[in-house]
């Protein structure tokens, strides 16, 4: 469960000072389908950002599984980030001249995984994105469809228990953008991880179990959708 406590994020100070966020609170449930919406600026992202722990707030916490985040020391939340959080963003952010198999690696190889256990690991999140048979391929070579499936894998091959999207279909046509939409909740359920989608597009929106409004920094409303 993560517990979202009144947040405030004030960006700059005096009169350059912006409030990206406004006493914010609310309960994400494990296991569920959450969206993100609102137009450019209204600090959709910079809760997501709060949320796992790459950027601090003004005031208020963040408790994950009755854990506080912001009461750990910095290595401690960068530990309890990679071992339980993924990240898929709207830049790929792959490694161009490096394989599939080497991008998808990566995270473990920082994990200190055993290489036996590191290899099974790479192609059954490659396998889980249908990727299997570009293992040794390049990023490079690959379409933009493909290269957010390759960074899908590269997230969920630790297998996180919360997997956040920030606009993951930005740069992709709709029908490349849907296959990674039915991707990222197919996995919902395989792995049994919590999906928080930061998005514009109320199409997504529509498809999770919970769905944050925010505005100017405030919710604007919190609805529950299908399960």
């Amino acid at each position: 469960m993560i517990e979202v406590k009144e947040l405030t994020k004030i960006y700059g100070k005096k009169d350059a000072a912006f409030k990206a966020l406004d006493n914010v609170s609310l309960v994400i449930e494990n296991k569920s389908t959450v969206s993100i919406i609102g137009k450019s600026g209204s600090g959709k992202s910079t809760l997501m950002h709060i949320m796992s722990g790459l950027d601090e707030p003004t005031n208020g916490t963040v408790v994950i599984d009755d854990v506080d985040i912001f009461k750990m020391k910095e290595k401690k939340i960068d530990s309890f980030r990679s071992s339980e959080m993924s990240f898929v963003f709207q830049s790929f952010f792959v490694e161009a001249n490096a394989t599939c198999y080497q991008n998808v690696m990566l995270p473990l190889e920082i994990a200190k995984i055993g290489i036996t256990k590191r290899k099974k690991m790479v192609m059954e999140a490659l396998k889980a994105v249908d990727l299997q048979d570009k293992v040794n391929a390049k990023a490079s070579t690959l379409s933009g469809g493909q290269k957010q499936r390759l960074a899908v894998a590269r997230a969920i091959v630790n297998k996180p228990s919360i997997l956040f999207a920030d606009e993951p279909t930005g740069n992709l046509d709709s029908t490349n953008g849907d296959k990674i939409i039915d991707l990222l909740f197919g996995l919902n359920k395989s792995l049994g991880c919590t999906l928080i989608i930061v998005t514009h597009d109320p199409d997504i929106a529509k498809k999770t179990s919970m769905r944050i409004s925010i505005k100017d920094g405030k919710i604007e409303g919190i609805e529950k959708g299908p399960k």
